[in-house]
């Protein structure tokens, strides 16, 4: 009988406790008869099905407890913030001795899409093939899950081990089996010391028109030298678990995975993409003291081909870069300033990076005609650095020119972050630069003119708040998450606003919102999401602890703003807080809290027309604007989790836990307030509840 050459004995089906126990390669070979047949009786499986399923059968959970609501709550989340976090992700819920541990990945050269589906799958499974038990571990081509009552994170776990194994037999086994050994063992370090995903792909010549490809793989919790460790061990048991040196193997613990063939099985580009360069092994070389930084049989890690290639490119690369340096200088030399922007001496410095952008350059005598002359009949507002005029161009079209105060104290710095960065940014949900101009020791930034202005016009405008009914609330509380996703997550360079407010959301004619203001944007690299600076800017009130109190902020500090901004929509008044005598002693989070502990949550829509209210989509964003407060910056969602909750409602949504309280001392200076405080402040009482995940459970069951 003939089988493909992709086609592996079932074993996978059984798993050893001990690799050292693992079947003798005369046992297996009786199995091979056996194992054909159930190859062919199980080719119709589904190919959604798990390759793996691991269901230790010593922990049961009991059905509707609490860890159940936990492990439930954890198996939703898990899958979205993987597949927006690069494929992976880990978390746990609950308390102990409930809490529930959970872990999410894909493989690295697997697109977003693909894992997400992949991810959805394995959550459903878990709940079906593995019914009522605290762990399990369910193994699919692309992706993995994994969860339990105990804390597994950080820790090889290769006490149970799976493997299958290609039928056919390697020609020239010892030539195979030294090629194979040099792959794996270069992979292996490169996976655990020098790739971000600790994962590695890569091939090795064999025989002429043969190649060896391999691929392996650690969970993302582990530390190089563990990983290491872990596929160390599994490729050690290539020869004792496949009986010989067969033409494919994949060997499978808990905690790693590898897996090698005879032909191509991943997505080469994909692959590498998700491979950083290669980085110099670490202290004594890799796991067997060698050096594996090219080793032979490697494509392109043959000395003699590198040499060649270094030989020819390292010329060539000078003689391009050289007539480079020449074009550029002749451009320069030629170059004239455009004839509608005449720029001074003065000018010069501070204006370079501004006509560097590829924004139009507007003349300033256009600008003053069309602002009149920056009257204030046209003025809109002041904004962060200066005033905003409505003008009118010749060709009619309306537009919003930002003027920076000749007085701002931040001027120069955040007029240049704000062209460079929107300049660059285009979603629907952000505003859109139309141009710039640098004349006269002026500086203005040129929008698009939206009509119905920023949102707390009409938000906190008690005659005008009406005009917002629930599906236009709704409506811009998706939009400005998605314009968020896409600055944090989406486009090409990582930005965190850090001033994201209500009179920052700009509204057009059919009130979409459109995110503004990129003075305050910082710009970051994709592996320095988190930075730390002495001048706080902002507006209080919407700062995450973390920022306000000690200068911190990342994307959860846009994240906490978000929250606010979402709960603020709802209610329709501003996050204030005052000491004086008669004025209200909570602040919004306050009050929301304290209705949402009550479970009462009717009074916050006071000030929202009852026209397509939709309960559900109320509860809904009430829960995700606390989950976005919370006090502790790890615990909020990101932007992409944020985005599925709101528009699916098949997602069960974590229990919130108590939101950060800052609020202004008596001397005016800015306090965090702790749970109990703010609780005997407002006389919020949590009723008693033997399952806390029941407090925040807003639909009826």
């Amino acid at each position: 009988m003939h089988l493909p050459a992709n086609c592996f004995l079932p074993l996978a089906a059984q798993h050893v406790r001990n690799p050292a126990m693992a079947p003798s390669p005369r046992v297996m070979g009786s199995l091979i008869l056996p194992s054909l047949l159930i190859l062919l009786i199980g080719a119709a499986k589904a190919a959604a099905d798990p390759t793996i399923t691991d269901c230790p059968s010593d922990t049961n959970y009991t059905r509707g407890g609490v860890f159940q609501a936990n492990l439930d709550a954890l198996l939703s989340f898990l899958p979205a913030a993987a597949s927006a976090a690069s494929g992976f992700a880990k978390n746990a819920t609950g308390a102990v001795p409930d809490e529930a541990y959970g872990l999410a990945q894909c493989r690295a050269d697997v697109n977003t899409s693909e894992c997400r589906a992949c991810l959805d799958t394995s959550a459903l499974d878990a709940a079906s093939k593995c019914p009522g038990q605290k762990s399990s571990m369910l193994i699919y081509e692309k992706c993995l899950l994994r969860h339990s009552n105990a804390s597994f994170f950080g820790a090889a776990d290769t006490s149970v081990v799976w493997w299958l194994c290609n039928p056919g037999n390697a020609t020239q086994p010892e030539q195979f089996r030294t090629r194979l050994d040099s792959l794996m063992s270069n992979l292996t370090s490169r996976a655990a010391y020098s790739t971000p995903r600790m994962f590695a792909a890569g091939e090795a010549d064999f025989i002429p028109f043969t190649n060896i490809y391999g691929m392996v793989q650690c969970t993302r919790d582990l530390s190089g030298d563990v990983c290491n460790e872990c596929l160390s061990a599994a490729v050690s048991n290539i020869p004792t678990l496949c009986g010989g040196i067969r033409q494919g193997a994949q060997i499978y613990y808990r905690s790693c995975s590898i897996r090698y063939e005879t032909y191509l099985f991943y997505g080469v580009q994909a692959a590498e993409a998700a491979m950083s360069p290669p980085a110099p092994p670490p202290a004594g070389g890799g796991p067997n003291g060698s050096d594996h930084s090219g080793p032979p049989g490697l494509a392109g890690g043959n000395n003699s081909t590198v040499k060649i290639a270094l030989a020819v490119s390292i010329p060539v690369a000078v003689v391009l870069l050289v007539l480079l340096t020449i074009a550029l200088y002749l451009c320069k030399r030629n170059k004239k300033p455009h004839k509608h922007v005449p720029i001074s001496s003065s000018d010069s410095g501070d204006g370079e990076d501004m006509r560097s952008s590829e924004s139009l350059l507007y003349d300033l005598s256009t600008l003053r005609a069309a602002t009149d002359n920056f009257s204030e009949e046209n003025k809109l507002g002041e904004g962060g650095f200066g005033p905003v005029y409505k003008g009118t161009l010749q060709d009619g079209q309306v537009i919003a020119v930002k003027r920076l105060s000749k007085t701002s104290q931040q001027g120069h710095v955040e007029m240049k972050n704000e062209v460079v960065l929107v300049a660059k940014l285009q979603h629907k949900n952000l505003v859109r630069l139309l141009g710039c101009c640098i004349q006269e020791q002026e500086m203005l930034l040129v929008y698009e003119y939206l009509s119905n202005k920023s949102l707390d016009k009409i938000l906190f405008d008690p005659a005008r708040r009406q005009e917002l009914t629930w599906g236009h609330r709704f409506r811009i509380i998706q939009g400005i998450g998605r314009g968020l996703l896409y600055l944090h997550e989406d486009s090409r360079l990582t930005i965190i606003h850090r001033d994201l407010k209500a009179s920052n959301i700009l509204l057009d004619p059919d009130m979409n919102p459109k995110i503004s203001d990129f003075g305050l944007a910082k710009l970051f690299s994709l592996d320095a999401s988190v930075g730390n600076t002495s001048h706080i800017a902002g507006t209080y009130g919407y700062m995450a602890p973390e920022y306000a109190l000690h200068g911190i902020f990342s994307a959860k500090s846009d994240v906490y703003s978000y929250g606010v901004l979402v709960l603020e929509i709802i209610v329709g008044r501003r996050n204030t807080f005052s000491h004086y005598p008669g004025a209200t002693h909570e602040d919004l989070l306050t009050t929301v809290w304290r209705h949402w502990s009550r479970g009462s949550v009717s009074g916050l829509l006071d000030g929202c027309s009852a026209d397509g209210l939709q309960p559900s989509e109320v509860l809904r964003c009430i829960h995700v604007g606390l989950l976005c407060v919370q006090e502790d910056a790890h615990l909020r969602p990101g932007m992409a989790a944020v985005v599925v909750m709101l528009n699916s409602r098949s997602v069960t949504l974590p229990v919130p836990t108590p939101p950060a309280y800052l609020v202004r001392s008596r001397t005016g200076a800015l306090e965090r307030s702790t749970t109990h405080e703010a609780e005997a402040l407002t006389g919020a009482v949590r009723e008693p509840s033997g399952n806390d995940a029941s407090i925040s459970d807003l639909e009826p069951r």
